[in-house]
């Protein structure tokens, strides 16, 4: 298991700096590394999609960091007050490559977290979950091994208060093998099966006590969602908190198959294939962990401009959201604020700033590095990477701090709207 650091949201915009926080779906493995096609080969740079007149840093500051640390496929969306500005594709790669669209799907790991609490607050809303239901209860999961599971609300899964903690305990959404081991079943192992597993072992703390990030708090959300609806939990989420904001293309992605035009994947890792008993090494994106299971936590496809056209829910005046579901989702937690102010709310990152608050959630998995950033001042953008860092390759935090500076040097933001020739 590997973590991947990143320095805190709006460093670089002058706010208040805070220590670094854990990516999202955080995967690796030790194996033996292979080079990416490109790396031997002479790259040249290409940009697709449209942008408005004057938002030329953002094009800049996509071409240096990429081509510092050798990126095939980027993609990045900047909306201000509602209004699409840029959707943008690069690459980076030899001639004859992959050419990223604005249109490409990324796999965008953990920045499937908000998407999924967005759902889970419809429910809440609708009057068909309360954030005081109790997972054991609703799932049926049992709590012999440790009775405090019975404490574990929805609140506290949305809020990462459910007392798991990979920093204890091993992530169980990356012990495909030793789950299949323990309970005699072959690779791959299901859902059920993680949830068996999970819960036949003692929480790391007691629920409500302290703050641990957890993906496999997601699941069991993801897992809530099917119980309390009865349907699939991407077509709940599609029906409910994508279609009214006109998004079509988001869709699960698939450990081993492509969905159409999405990008390539690339990590310096392989690992044992989890989807059978053969052993066989494969290059870690292509499944040497389970997508498919990660669903609810970090197995969505989005492109930039889809996520950005999805966090416009938190803007208000939406469908999918009241303002008091979006205040909730902001709310801060029982325990688990920051000294510096930054907290977990429900499914995003928050800190109160003068002036409003900024919200945020970044994802990494092997082959995947995303952010998307909603700031008090109507901007919010999303940006993403097919590959992440690894060993000493340079940070993919900065991208950060540098899309702040380039926000901060628009003098004259320009007063059109793409979004009507994307959705």
């Amino acid at each position: 298991m590997a973590e991947l650091s990143r320095r805190n949201f709006g460093k670089a915009a002058g706010l208040v700096a805070a220590p670094a926080l854990l990516a999202g779906c955080a995967s690796g493995g030790s194996g033996t590394s292979r080079t990416a096609r490109a790396a031997a080969a002479a790259r040249t740079w290409g940009v697709t999609g449209k942008a408005l007149a004057g938002l030329g840093g953002f094009d800049a500051t996509l071409k240096s960091f990429m081509q510092a640390r050798a990126i095939p496929c980027g993609q990045l969306a900047v909306v201000r007050k509602g209004k699409l500005v840029l959707s943008r594709g690069y690459t980076y790669a030899e001639d004859g490559a992959f050419k990223t669209q604005p249109t490409s799907p990324f796999r965008i790991a953990s920045i499937s977290k908000p998407v999924t609490a967005t759902a889970v607050l419809r429910l809440v809303q609708d009057g068909k979950l309360k954030l005081t239901d109790r997972a054991a209860t609703l799932l049926g999961l049992s709590t012999t091994a440790d009775p405090r599971l019975k404490d574990v609300t929805v609140l506290r899964l949305l809020q990462h208060l459910g007392g798991w903690d990979s920093g204890i305990s091993p992530d169980p959404m990356f012990r495909d093998a030793a789950i299949a081991k323990e309970l005699g079943v072959a690779l791959p192992v299901s859902q059920a099966n993680i949830m068996k597993y999970a819960s036949a072992r003692a929480l790391d703390h007691a629920p409500g006590t302290q703050y641990a990030y957890s993906n496999y708090g997601y699941l069991l959300l993801g897992r809530i969602i099917e119980k309390v609806t009865g349907k699939k939990y991407e077509d709940y989420v599609r029906q409910t908190v994508l279609a009214p904001r006109g998004i079509t293309r988001m869709r699960l992605g698939k450990s081993r198959t492509k969905a159409t035009g999405e990008v390539p994947y690339y990590s310096t890792y392989t690992g044992a294939t989890v989807f059978d008993n053969s052993g066989t090494k494969v290059p870690f994106p292509d499944g040497a962990f389970n997508l498919e299971n990660m669903d609810a936590h970090g197995g969505w496809l989005a492109t930039a401009m889809d996520l950005t056209r999805f966090a416009g829910v938190y803007d208000g005046g939406t469908s999918v959201l009241t303002s008091a579901s979006v205040s909730r989702a902001f709310a801060k937690p029982e325990t688990g604020v920051n000294a510096d102010g930054w907290y977990y709310g429900c499914g995003w990152q928050v800190r109160p700033v003068t002036g409003g608050r900024n919200t945020w959630h970044n994802g990494s998995l092997a082959g995947t590095y995303t952010l998307l950033v909603r700031r008090y001042d109507g901007l919010s953008w999303a940006v993403l990477f097919d590959q992440r860092q690894e060993g000493a390759a340079a940070s993919y935090g900065d991208i950060d701090s540098l899309l702040h500076k380039a926000a901060n040097a628009v003098t004259t933001w320009p007063t059109g709207d793409l979004t009507s020739t994307y959705f």
